[in-house]
């Protein structure tokens, strides 16, 4: 039976979840590979599938949730929607 690429597997933050502020819900999700003591990255994907990645990865999940909320807090979650800006933070 051939072998199929195993894909690599994830740990997600207790951070990782939905969001919602003003009527808008976005996905937070908080990651890094499994089993590791790597950084966290953090992405927002909002209801449209529109995905924001951060190109900064966190040493830990919580400075990757508080720089969500200082994003969301500074630029208003809708700005998670915007599919004309570029979507790196």
């Amino acid at each position: 039976m051939p072998k199929t690429p195993k894909e690599p597997k994830l740990e997600h933050s207790d951070f990782s979840g939905e969001f919602e502020d003003s009527g808008v819900t976005v996905l937070i999700d908080i990651f890094r590979p499994a089993g590791t003591n790597g950084d966290w990255t953090l992405e927002v994907i909002s209801q449209t599938e529109v995905v924001t990645v951060w190109e900064d990865k966190f040493a830990t999940d919580l400075e990757a949730w508080e720089e969500f909320l200082a994003t969301a807090e500074r630029d208003g979650v809708q700005s998670f929607l915007d599919e004309d800006e570029p979507q790196l933070h």
